[in-house]
């Protein structure tokens, strides 16, 4: 996985070399150069608009690259897709499928059988054309694809995809395609709980709500009233009770036997999302009140799991009664950040062919509000929002979408009056159903369907368990982590130093300890000169040693505890635990997510047939535990 930590370490001590701009003359060409291969086309006038088609597996000409029907030399499509029917696997493991490819005819004028303008070892002709490639994206003003992927708006990828090949995407909306001001959004939503859990009779007036304690991928210990952040393996390496932070050697004396495992679903409790964040905090600064014995009396005797049912119920209760999605509504300026961008990334998207699909859990109302103030006025020739997609679903309830089959609805009026139906057809509203209907009505299944989400459990996990689905995770912290990463860059630098010295130095001890031991035992030490050594020369060696190791120690410490401290003073990093080890969250993401970024608006610069590589993985990756999930 190539995590924000290990890309900023690369971008910082080992950037690949950009290609070297070709010289400029001072007189212009007559004609706009850069365009490589395809200015070699010479294609007519008439053909200033590309012509391509998909390839018909009954159409035998098809497959070699052939008109297979009679067309005049200006009216031959110069390209062809590749269709489902004539799709092969590439040497990565993925489909062919919406390949574009050169017809026999032109490919032979280009010098594809080893004659023409293309002749010649490819490597020279291809680090041309990556040099005339490169110099024409600077010139049309666009991002190279390397400056794109090594930025905070990157995609990052786990495994292999090429997006030519997927011919649905699905959207989840909240956090996905609307993302909220998480300070007024989740800020609300503690006022909404807490004033539900004072209605129960608890003391909350003195509380307010601090969205710094928590970050996304903790876990929620409930039997023990703890926050608590686990490395990949389920190794937990910080601990808050209440609001306090725990000392590592109390940490060590809770835990040091027990290992977070997410189906222990009495005990732990996941935040998969930005939605987790006002439950956590909420938790949290009532565990404190617990342990200050400020919770009356006449509330029960209650442990801390009692404790987290009661804000559970509270924040539920805050959803479900409606209040604070009709201030949202009422409001949605106040709420949701606009990103102008993400409709122009989702209508690339369906003007390449993508079949688009929104799957949300909100109800039909307050989607159809969001949509709108969101998508709108951003998109040209007053489209509205259900234009983008093929298919809209509300009220999805997810995970169980992609696990078992609801009834389901049609949504026949602007009121949200429904209507049973039995059969989804395009362009249709409906509210329940199944993801399997959905696979059903369009006739694709699987590893066609590409699903985009931010719920790592709802979103993304259960559609690629059960339908076999690619998935892509939006988690827009990835941006604030990049750009500490990149501030905290010498520090870290500063501090990797310290720790190989002292493993260097250390590794001399080591041995000196061992010959000592040997000798001590009248034994030969690991070589001659080390037997030979004398006495007071290899204990006076062995002091001064120890004392470089300690005094090293009293710097790495206070760098070490401060390692992270630009993204959350708490936590440290989203994706580590620890200096060098993948935080529990990074381990969920790579196990789950295909690809994953800040937001959907980042496909904008990567086009509707990019091909995402899976990175290679560090000296510091290792095999992991499935047994932890």
């Amino acid at each position: 996985m190539a995590d924000p930590v290990e890309l900023v370490r690369r971008i910082c001590l080992c950037f690949p070399p950009r290609l070297p701009p070709p010289q400029r003359s001072r007189v212009p060409p007559p004609q706009p150069r850069c365009l490589g291969v395809w200015a070699r086309l010479r294609l007519p006038s008439s053909a200033l608009s590309l012509r391509c088609r998909a390839l018909d597996a009954s159409k035998p000409s098809a497959v070699r690259g052939e008109p297979s029907e009679e067309y005049d030399d200006d009216e031959e499509p110069y390209f062809s897709v590749t269709s489902s029917r004539l799709s092969e696997v590439d040497y990565l493991g993925e489909s062919t499928k919406g390949d574009l490819n050169v017809r026999r005819r032109h490919l032979d004028a280009l010098g594809g059988n080893g004659k023409s303008t293309l002749h010649g070892p490819i490597e020279e002709i291809a680090w041309k054309e990556a040099r005339q490639a490169e110099t024409l994206l600077s010139d049309l003003g666009i991002a190279d694809p390397l400056t794109v992927r090594n930025s905070p708006r990157g995609i990052f990828c786990t495994r292999t995809l090429n997006l030519r090949s997927i011919s649905v995407i699905g959207y989840d909306m909240d956090y996905t395609l609307i993302h909220y001001n998480v300070m007024a959004w989740e800020g609300r939503a503690y006022d909404y709980g807490m004033a539900n859990l004072k209605s129960m009779g608890f003391l909350v007036d003195d509380l307010e709500f601090d969205p710094d304690l928590v970050i996304r991928g903790l876990i929620m210990d409930k039997v023990k009233g703890n926050l608590v952040k686990a490395d990949r393996f389920g190794y937990i390496k910080r601990v808050m009770h209440g609001t306090q932070m725990l000392p590592t050697r109390a940490v060590s004396e809770i835990y040091g036997r027990e290992l977070v495992d997410l189906r222990k679903e009495d005990t732990w409790e996941f935040l998969n999302t930005l939605f987790s964040v006002s439950e956590a905090v909420m938790f949290m600064q009532m565990v404190d009140k617990l342990d200050q014995g400020l919770v009356p009396a006449e509330l029960g005797p209650l442990d801390y799991k009692g404790l987290y049912n009661a804000v559970s119920k509270a924040l539920f209760r805050a959803h479900v009664e409606g209040q604070l999605k009709r201030e949202i509504m009422a409001e949605p300026e106040r709420f949701v950040e606009p990103d102008p961008e993400l409709p122009l990334a989702l209508l690339d998207q369906k003007e390449a062919g993508k079949r688009l699909l929104l799957i949300t859990n909100s109800d039909y109302h307050y989607t159809n509000k969001m949509m709108n103030h969101a998508f709108n006025r951003f998109l040209p020739n007053d489209m509205g929002w259900r234009d983008l997609f093929e298919m809209v679903i509300v009220s999805a309830r997810k995970p169980e979408f992609f696990q078992i089959s609801h009834p389901l609805y049609e949504v026949v009026t602007d009121d949200g009056l429904l209507r049973p139906c039995f059969k989804a057809n395009s362009g249709g509203l409906y509210s329940g159903g199944s993801a399997q209907m959905v696979e059903k009505s369009l006739d694709i299944h699987g590893d066609e369907i590409l699903y985009v989400g931010d719920h790592i459990f709802t979103d993304v996990s259960q559609s690629k368990v059960h339908l076999r689905w690619r998935t892509a995770l939006i988690c827009r912290e990835l941006e604030d982590e990049f750009d500490a990463l990149i501030k905290s860059h010498a520090q870290k630098e500063k501090l990797v130093t310290l720790i190989q010295q002292k493993e260097i130095v250390g590794d001399l001890f080591n041995q000196l300890r061992l010959a000592l031991q040997r000798r001590t035992n009248s034994r030969p030490a690991q070589t001659l000169a080390a037997t030979c050594m004398n006495d007071q020369e290899l204990t006076e060696s062995m002091q001064k040693l120890l004392i470089v190791m300690q005094r090293l120690d009293e710097k790495i410490v206070p760098l070490l505890e401060s390692d992270g401290e630009l993204f959350n003073k708490r936590w440290g990093w989203l994706s580590r635990a620890g200096l060098w080890d993948k935080s529990h969250l990074t381990r969920q993401i790579e196990k789950y997510a295909d690809i994953y970024t800040s937001r959907v608006s980042n496909f904008l610069h990567y086009t509707p047939f990019m091909y995402f590589r899976s990175q290679e993985q560090t000296r510091y990756s290792s095999k992991e535990d499935d047994t932890i999930t």
